[in-house]
This record gives structure tokens, C-alpha cells and sequence, in this order.
């Protein structure tokens, strides 16, 4: 049995060294590194990162895309609060495009798309509710389009029409905006969002639309159209910040030349006037020189009348019954009775002055300057650095600049407070600085490397223990294999001899001085040998066995035969 096992090994080894079991063993290890980076590549895509398909979908929409992402045969998990649904990177745009072409996510509103199935029978009422309830969908996703709100929900409260004009209601809106994280509403958008509802809604008032947010604060006021004079205008609060900053770079940018970079710090406070004044004057001059005056109109009227007396002249005597009359008194009281009346109207036009005048908005009423220079610093000749104040004519200089560069006015009330004071260095504080791998010192990082580290190992174990080895055996089988001519029994048997006496050159030293007499000697035949070697293929059948005898014959010197061959 142990010569049978023996006879077992042999047999392997011969097949294993021959070319053939050397290439199936060099496949073999080529086919086993090509598994093993398979496998590894498949490891590191098992544990590939997904990425985020949807988020922030109602119970409704998830259902629904779960079952359609099923049905696409695409993976998918979601993450730990449940909120997100991840797919593999490589398949995220495809899987929303096609999600897209099922109308998914329904984003919980429903739009006009429910008019689109009306069944027979339906009564007008059923109609108009469900015609509502589009236009509150419709008026979520345009609201929810806004990049500050996740979500919304609007609500219509529209009054049944009525014919009587005293009774007639206006509709009214209401808006839930479920904003994004760290997001908030200005109120210019919060009034784009009040105009949007009401511009949809036919008769819908802009102060009738409440918008509120998902904490329950009112972002809508009482008035949404700007009109409130108690309401702060965004607009105007910048307004006033542009002036302030633009006079601040105005003031260091005149005193940094002079005092140097980083010396002066100045602010400025800014009181502006918002309000709106108009003003309508209209103005009378009187006629000083009536000549030079345009004449409106002119009217001349005379007249002359005539009447004689019929009594005598007044008097208590010549009322009295049976008085005397002097005849020659009256007649010339009658020749006296004649009227002449003679009028002229002449109309002017009147001198008169009418001016509108409407104030700018954006006046500054009053400046508020507050300037701190640093203490001037000075090197004595022995190179010691000194600080000292400015002199008041130094002050002068700069304040004098700094009513320059604001625009000082006194008549306005401006102020400036000029002070001259070290600036204290703030203390710097050394940060350590942080260890080269701390930044790749997490979890996900780790198992990356460690997977590349293992398949750098494994891959070099294959190579240097296993195909190395193979690759230097069949090249030391090529390199016999030249050698073995004829059939492969007799390469093998010449092999065989050759490694026989040399084994039995190594084991006996009286036989190593003879072999290398016999070297010596068979040094011409070695070389006839070699030419014999060469023009194998063209010998006859004798020739060659006369040569496979001369090499059974003489190992050493077929070896050196060989050894030449390997050298060329």
C-alpha cells in the first residue's frame, strides 16, 4: 500500500510538472485571483451607498412607490426614522423619471385631475366640491414650490352667491406652509403667497388670505398689502443699512491713508425720513398796474331820464291846505328834473400761481458719527516703539475730514465724537493642530480601507504562492522541454540520465575528477554533438538514436550541451 500511495504522488508530481498540468494549474490559479477580485468587487457594491430617491411623502404617495419601485425590480431601504426612501446611486434618476411617468409622488394634493373622472348622475353640488377641492390642490403645489416650503395646505371658504346686493359675502382663504428646516418666510414672501391666492380666487380680497406656519405663528397681518404705516418695510431697513455702511467705508477710506491700515473704526447711525409729504399751493398776486393787466371783459352802460316837478317845493308851508304859492319859485324847481346816469365795468384776469410739490422719500434728517483712532506709534533711534496721542491740530485735521467725507450739516443736527484711545490686541489663542487621519477616522472610511487592504493581501498571496511558483515551472519545463526531443518517453529518459549522473557526480568526489577528465575529452564531441542537436529535425531515424544512445552513454556531457544552449 505505501509503495501504491508512493507510485499515486509520483504520478501526480510527473503531471504536474509536465507542460500540460502546468498550464491547467496556471489557469487554474488565474481563474482563482480573477474570483477572488470578483468577490471583493461584489463585497464593496454590496455595501454600496444609496442615495436618496424621495422624502417627506405622505403614508398615501410611500405606498405607492414602494409598490411601484416592486414592480421596476429596483432595491431599495429606507432610513432610520422612516422619512426617506434610498435606492443605489446608479439607478435614482431612472427610478424618478419613471416614478415621474406614473404621476408619483401625488404630493397629497389633488389637482384638476380629479374633474377628469366624473361618473353619470353626479350631482351639482358633489361637482362643486370637488371643483374646490382641485383648486385648493392646484394652489398647494404652486405654493409648494417655493423653496422655503416643504409642504402646504390651502382652504377655500367660498359663499353661496346671492342676489341681493346688501347681502353679499366676500370668499375667504386660509394657508398651512410646513416650511423647511432651518428655512423662514420674509414678508415679501408671505405677501407673494396672499397675492397668489388671491389673484386665483375670483372677488377673493388680499386681506381676507391668512397664511400661518407649521409652529402656529400668523405670518399674515391684518393688512398684507403694504399699507400698514405701524409695519416695518424689509426694503427700508436695508435702505437705512446701505447709507450707514457707505458712510463707514467713506470715513475709514479717507483716514486709512493717513493713519495707517487698521487704526480707524468708525460708525455711523443714520435717522431717515419715510414719510410721504405732498404739497398743492396756489397763489393770488394783486393787480399792482392795471394797464399792463389782460382785460377779461368790459361793460358800458349810460343813461339819461327826464321828469318835471308836479308839486311845489317841499316844505311844511306848501302842504298846508289853503297856503299861497309863489308861482316864480316853482318854475325853476321844474326846469332842474333832469337825471344823466353813465356806468363802465371793466373785469381783469387775476394773477394766480398753482405748485405741486412732493418731498423725496429716503431724506436724511440726522448723522450720528462716532470715530476711535488709535494712539500714534513712533520709532526712537534706538529702535523702541512709543505711542503717543494725536495734538489738537491733528484732531482737527481729521474731523474737519470726517464732515467732508459725511456730508456734515449743522443745520440738520449732525453729530461727531471724535476719540483718541489705544485699541486693545485681542489674545491669540493656539490651535492645536488636528492629526492627519483624524479627518478619515469614521466608521464608513474604515470598512473602505479595510476592504481594499484585504484584497491588496489576498492578491498578493496569490501571486507570490501561487502563479509565481507556476510561471517559473513552466518555464523551467520549456527550458527541459527543448531537450526532450523525439517522444516524450525518450526526452524524459534523457532528463533522467542526465540528472542521474549528476546526482551520482555529487555523491562521489573520485568520480567528479573522472567526470571532468572525460569533460576534457569529450569537449570536440560535445561540440559535434551540438551541431547533431541542431539539425534534428532533419536527421534520419538512425542518426537520432545513435544520438539518444550517446546521451544514455554521456549525461555530462549532453548537460553541457544544455548549459550552453541556456547561456545563448
Amino acid at each position: 500500500m505505501p509503495d501504491q500511495a508512493n507510485e499515486e504522488r509520483s504520478g501526480f508530481s510527473n503531471f504536474i510538472q509536465s507542460s500540460f498540468g502546468l498550464n491547467i494549474a496556471l489557469g487554474a490559479g488565474i481563474a482563482l485571483a480573477v474570483g477572488i477580485m470578483a468577490a471583493v468587487f461584489m463585497w464593496s457594491m454590496k455595501t454600496a451607498d444609496y442615495r436618496v430617491l424621495l422624502s417627506n411623502y405622505s403614508d398615501r404617495d410611500g405606498g405607492a412607490i414602494v409598490a411601484a419601485l416592486a414592480q421596476m425590480a429596483v432595491p431599495y431601504k429606507f432610513s432610520e426614522d422612516g422619512g426617506t426612501i434610498l435606492v443605489p446611486s446608479g439607478q435614482v434618476y431612472d427610478a424618478r423619471l419613471k416614478l415621474a411617468a406614473q404621476g408619483l409622488p401625488r404630493g397629497g394634493n389633488i389637482g384638476f385631475e380629479l374633474m377628469e373622472n366624473q361618473k353619470m348622475g353626479t350631482s351639482q353640488f358633489i361637482e362643486q366640491v370637488n371643483y374646490q377641492r382641485a383648486q385648493e390642490g392646484e394652489l398647494a403645489r404652486t405654493i409648494n414650490s417655493i423653496g422655503a416650503v416643504a409642504t402646504s395646505r390651502v382652504h377655500l371658504a367660498i359663499p353661496k352667491p346671492s342676489v341681493f346686493v346688501r347681502e353679499k359675502q366676500y370668499p375667504t382663504a386660509s394657508v398651512m406652509v410646513n416650511l423647511q428646516p432651518g428655512r423662514a418666510l420674509d414678508m415679501g414672501q408671505v405677501n407673494a403667497i396672499v397675492h397668489l391666492v388671491s389673484s386665483s380666487i375670483p372677488e377673493l380680497p388680499a386681506k381676507n388670505v391668512t397664511v400661518v406656519d407649521q409652529n402656529g405663528s400668523l405670518l399674515s397681518g391684518k393688512t398684507s398689502d403694504g399699507n400698514d404705516p405701524n409695519q416695518l418695510d424689509p426694503s427700508q431697513l436695508k435702505y437705512v443699512r446701505d447709507i450707514q455702511d457707505n458712510l463707514n467705508r467713506r470715513i475709514e477710506a479717507i483716514l486709512t491713508p493717513l493713519l495707517g491700515e487698521g487704526n480707524v473704526k468708525a460708525q455711523v447711525a443714520a435717522e431717515v425720513n419715510f414719510t410721504t409729504v405732498e404739497k398743492a399751493t396756489e397763489t393770488y398776486s394783486p393787480n399792482s398796474n392795471p394797464e399792463k393787466n389782460t382785460i377779461r371783459s368790459q361793460k358800458s352802460n349810460e343813461s339819461t331820464s327826464s321828469d318835471p316837478a308836479k308839486g311845489g317845493i317841499p316844505g311844511a308851508a306848501s302842504n298846508q291846505a289853503g297856503a299861497k304859492q309863489d308861482t316864480n319859485a316853482a318854475a325853476p324847481a321844474a326846469s332842474a328834473a333832469t337825471n344823466a346816469k353813465k356806468e363802465n365795468i371793466i373785469n381783469y384776469e387775476v394773477d394766480k400761481v398753482i405748485s405741486y410739490t412732493k418731498e423725496p422719500v429716503g431724506g436724511i434728517k440726522r448723522l450720528a458719527v462716532a470715530v476711535v483712532i488709535n494712539l500714534k506709534s513712533s520709532v526712537d533711534a534706538e529702535g523702541k516703539t512709543t505711542q503717543k496721542p494725536l495734538t489738537d491740530e491733528e484732531k482737527a485735521q481729521v474731523t474737519a475730514l470726517i464732515k467732508e467725507a459725511v456730508g456734515f450739516s449743522q443745520d440738520r443736527g449732525d453729530t461727531i465724537n471724535l476719540t483718541n484711545s489705544e485699541f486693545k490686541q485681542a489674545e491669540k489663542v493656539d490651535i492645536p493642530e488636528e492629526a492627519f487621519w483624524k479627518p478619515y477616522a469614521n466608521l464608513s472610511t474604515a470598512k473602505t480601507a479595510l476592504q481594499y487592504l484585504v484584497t491588496a493581501v489576498v492578491l498578493f498571496l496569490l501571486y507570490s504562492k501561487v502563479l509565481k511558483p507556476l510561471m517559473a515551472r513552466m518555464a523551467n519545463a520549456s527550458v527541459g522541454g527543448s531537450f526532450a526531443f523525439g517522444s516524450a518517453g525518450a526526452g524524459a529518459g534523457g532528463f533522467a540520465g542526465a540528472g542521474g549522473g549528476g546526482g551520482g557526480a555529487g555523491g562521489n568526489a573520485e568520480q567528479e575528477e573522472e567526470e571532468e577528465e572525460i569533460d576534457e575529452e569529450l569537449d570536440a564531441e560535445a561540440k559535434k554533438i551540438a551541431s547533431d542537436l541542431s539539425g534534428l529535425g532533419r536527421n534520419s531515424g538512425s542518426d537520432l538514436k545513435a544520438v539518444q544512445k550517446f546521451g544514455a552513454q554521456n549525461p555530462k556531457a549532453v548537460a553541457a550541451v544544455v548549459k550552453d544552449w541556456i547561456n545563448e
